[in-house]
């Protein structure tokens, strides 16, 4: 937008300062501007008051920057076209007086001629204010008259050559220029006309006007128009932060009682104030919430019947199991009278009995992770010890299976605060597993420490597992294959009792699979007890191209067989390689 009713030039500013002070930390710099943009990047994310705020002042002051440049545009050239018709038909009387002085003129010589003109330009000054007077000579002029003569010389010089050449095409032209003023310019207009003076012949006749006082005015509404948008700007931003304020006060009191109450904190409500939108919002809130809270509490309530009903029937039926495992091993021992098909239902009666047995031990174990009463008998123990037990315990059914079972632990014993029991059981319940999905092909265990965790990997090389059934791995009573026969008299729980053995623990229990490829089984415990290990020592997935070593197994009675052909250990991947 223009602040000068016409173009005033360029202005001279003086020689450019060069200061003494340099930036050379621009690396720092960048820094800093990286972080502060960062931070307002957070604040535009995390604050909705802020957004409007920002979009209403942005806003406003665009709108106001675009009507402040109509207002003033349009005002600076109704100001501008309005002076330049008066100054065009006062220029017009003026040329008709001086025209009319030099028709009434006597003069005949140079002398007389000149002082004709200084006369003519003295009155012609003094008749108009913020006006000047310049007469110059055309060029087919006789050379017995002054060439110029101005009430001030100096504005002889803002009349141009294109201005002189259109004046001496006859008829009355203008021109915006450029006036000096102190040290700067000022806005002016240029009139000229000719005029026919005695003896010498045609002289241009120039009006020079000044436009400051236009300027002034111009520059005074430029300031109050500059003052209002300050004010309407504020007002504005005053307005935006109540409106926000009103606005997110009951949000913000929304999310920290729907964060309570996601804590658990049920009796939360909001505050309702009033009957608009906001306390719609409210009421309706804790409509929802009262009726979450009514939910959870049946639920837990149900939960809790549950885990009794499932805690209590386990415990009668303890009772009955006992006497009718009493009648089946009587029944057992007098089998070998019996007839093949007796003697038959007979087996299957006590393997049956058997499974229940462990159903029966795996939901009063579940049940009391349930209701919170498991409890972790953690001590100092060897890690290695108990794995190496659990092994050996293995080995007779991977034998059965057909599977063989490669181990790979510590050479130094690994001192753990743990509950042996339940390690033990989950390293057991791991490689019943494995020995049941292998198919006859190895299965490794491998177990590697750190300074802060020990890890037991289970890894076979049977049927697999895609992604959805590893995230269902450890769901109670589901299985990989439903239709697939638990020849060792699974429970369904087994896994779903190892991953809450690992959490008592502080550790984690993790699982991999690929169809055709196998599974692997990661079981992760802290060293200490009450800390939580961030990594594991041994990776989940195995590594495809691992480089390889020899094996070397924990004991004689489980070494695998040799390779007949070289007579040397089987060749099986370094469990310590990362992934590829």
């Amino acid at each position: 937008m223009s602040t000068g009713l016409a173009d005033a030039g360029p202005v001279d500013r003086g020689p450019l300062r060069t200061g003494v002070l340099r930036w050379r930390p621009v690396a720092w710099v960048g820094a800093v501007v990286r972080r502060h943009t960062c931070r307002l990047a957070q604040v535009w994310r995390t604050s909705l008051r802020v957004r409007v705020l920002t979009t209403t002042l942005v806003g406003g002051l665009a709108a106001l920057g675009v009507l402040g440049g109509v207002v003033a545009e349009r005002t600076r050239e109704g100001l501008f076209d309005a002076r330049v018709h008066q100054v065009l038909a006062e220029s017009a009387r003026s040329t008709a007086r001086v025209q009319a002085a030099f028709d009434a003129s006597t003069a005949t010589t140079a002398a007389e001629v000149q002082q004709l003109l200084y006369d003519v330009t003295t009155e012609q000054s003094a008749a108009g204010q913020q006006r000047e007077v310049v007469i110059m000579r055309e060029a087919d002029a006789t050379r017995l008259g002054p060439r110029t003569v101005a009430s001030d010389i100096c504005y002889a010089e803002v009349v141009s050559a294109d201005m002189q050449a259109a004046v001496a095409t006859g008829g009355q032209h203008w021109q915006s220029v450029a006036l000096a003023a102190g040290s700067g310019t000022v806005p002016g207009v240029v009139v000229g006309q000719s005029a026919a003076v005695p003896v010498v012949g045609d002289y241009q006749v120039y009006f020079v006007y000044s436009l400051q006082p236009e300027q002034e005015r111009l520059d005074f509404l430029l300031r109050t128009l500059g003052v209002a948008a300050v004010v309407l700007v504020g007002l504005l931003v005053v307005m935006a932060y109540m409106v926000t304020r009103q606005t997110v006060r009951p949000v913000v009191a929304a999310s920290q009682v729907a964060a309570r109450f996601a804590d658990g904190h049920l009796d939360e409500r909001m505050v309702v104030r009033g009957d608009d939108e906001m306390a719609t919002l409210a009421r309706t809130f804790n409509a929802m919430a009262a009726k979450l809270s009514d939910q959870i509490t049946r639920m837990e309530e149900l939960s809790t019947l549950q885990r009794r009903f499932v805690s209590d029937v386990s415990h009668e039926l303890r009772t009955p199991l006992t006497t009718v495992r009493i009648a089946a091993e009587v029944i057992g021992e007098a089998s070998g009278t019996f007839e093949p098909a007796v003697r038959r239902s007979a087996e299957l009666m006590v393997d049956q009995l058997d499974r229940f047995e462990d159903m029966l031990a795996d939901l009063l174990e579940i049940s009391r992770f349930d209701a919170g009463a498991a409890t972790l008998d953690a001590q100092a123990a060897d890690v290695v010890k108990v794995v190496r037990d659990v092994v050996e315990t293995i080995e007779p059914l991977a034998q059965r299976k057909g599977s063989r079972l490669v181990v790979w632990l510590p050479d130094e014993p690994v001192v753990a605060d743990i509950d042996p029991r339940r390690v033990a059981r989950v390293v057991r319940n791991l490689m019943v597993n494995a020995v049941e999905h292998a198919e006859g092909t190895v299965v490794q265990l491998d177990m590697a420490a750190d300074t802060q965790a020990v890890a037991v990997r289970v890894r076979d090389r049977g049927v697999g597992m895609d992604p959805d059934q590893v995230e269902h791995v450890f769901d109670r009573f589901w299985r990989a294959d439903p239709a697939r026969a638990r020849t060792t008299g699974g429970t369904g729980l087994g896994l779903a009792i190892c991953a809450e053995d690992a959490r008592l623990h502080g550790g984690r229990l993790e699982a991999w699979g690929r169809p055709g490829h196998g599974a692997s089984f990661r079981l992760t415990l802290p060293l200490r007890a009450g800390t939580v290990p961030t990594s594991s020592p041994l990776p989940l997935v195995p590594a495809g191209q691992a480089p390889v070593r020899r094996a070397r197994p924990h004991d004689a009675a489980a070494m695998p067989p040799l390779d007949p052909q070289t007579g040397s250990l089987p060749v099986v991947p370094d469990p310590t390689q990362a992934d590829q």
